[in-house]
């Protein structure tokens, strides 16, 4: 029997029937102790933020345990505290739409000013600016060119700009996409009017948006964030918000939650949004697919789908 558990009740609704030889239990791991029938758990879904030592020390009780599902993508937030001998699983696939379709969002409304053309509505004023910059014939620059990234790519393109992507290596993507070493960024950033940040966060990409990478974008560039918020120094950032010479779009932020007042808030040029770009709910169809290729997988002993640790 394939024992899986949820965080809730309307998870289980869901995800419905796994088929006669696999179960669902509901538990939330962040709510309280394993349940009397725990130690038959062989995949643990979590709910959308829930981590710390608390939640995985808890999962370590559980005996028959094989992997753990995450609801993100990201995953460097989990990684300290899985337990030995258990499989963490991402999300991946799951945001990629969402999080394109923010990404997109995010630069069309920098692109053709519409935060300034809601400011004119608000204040009942008719304030014209014919001379926003549209988003086609743009070049774009796709930092962290994997699925998410492809997936930004391809709506970059449905809107006629060019597109390039970076990643550890350079290669051509399987969309035909031009994508670049990291080593070389700073030699395409001055062409890059757009950027596009959608790297997880590491060691290797802790404010890799430092002094030196804004300065290498060219006058009036946008610098889209929808990855993680320290891939961007902020007081760097700040500087060249407030010199008016870049612009940037911002589902990410570091600190993060932003305090009240944070300086990003008022910044010229910049808008903040509250890291909404991938958030599917667990009751969506691509999650529960995600939980039902995870159960055909464990019942065809290939182990689970989405292995990242």
């Amino acid at each position: 029997m394939i024992t899986v558990s949820v965080p809730s009740q309307e998870v289980a609704d869901a995800v419905g029937d796994l088929g006669d030889d696999a179960r669902l239990i509901v538990w939330n791991p962040a709510a309280g102790e394993p349940p009397a029938e725990a130690d038959q758990i062989r995949l643990a879904c979590l709910a959308h933020g829930t981590g710390g030592r608390k939640v995985y020390g808890r999962l370590a009780q559980l005996p028959a345990l094989e992997a753990i599902q995450i609801p993100s993508a990201g995953f460097e937030h989990a990684l300290p505290f899985v337990p030995d001998g258990v499989a963490l699983c991402n999300a991946r696939g799951v945001h990629d739409t969402r999080t394109a379709e923010m990404a997109l969002t995010l630069t069309l409304a920098s692109q053709r000013g519409l935060p300034q053309f809601l400011d004119a509505q608000r204040r009942g004023r008719w304030e014209p600016w014919a001379t926003a910059p549209s988003l086609a014939d743009r070049r774009v620059l796709i930092v962290g060119y994997g699925s998410i990234g492809a997936a930004i790519g391809a709506r970059m393109r449905a809107c006629e700009a060019h597109v390039e992507g970076v990643a550890r290596s350079a290669r051509i993507a399987p969309d035909g996409t031009t994508v670049h070493a990291i080593d070389d960024i700073l030699t395409l950033l001055p062409s890059a009017e757009i950027v596009v940040l959608v790297t997880p966060h590491d060691d290797s990409t802790d404010r890799l948006a430092n002094a030196g990478f804004l300065a290498a974008m060219p006058d009036g560039a946008l610098l889209v964030n929808v990855g993680r918020g320290a891939v961007v120094d902020t007081d760097a950032l700040l500087a060249e918000l407030g010199s008016g010479r870049l612009r940037a779009a911002l589902d990410v932020t570091d600190p993060e939650p932003l305090p009240d007042d944070h300086p990003l808030f008022s910044a010229p040029g910049c808008i903040v949004v509250p890291h909404v770009a991938g958030l599917n709910q667990l009751t969506d169809r691509r999650y529960v697919d995600l939980v039902h290729r995870q159960v055909a997988s464990l019942r065809a002993g290939q182990g689970p789908v989405n292995r990242v640790a």
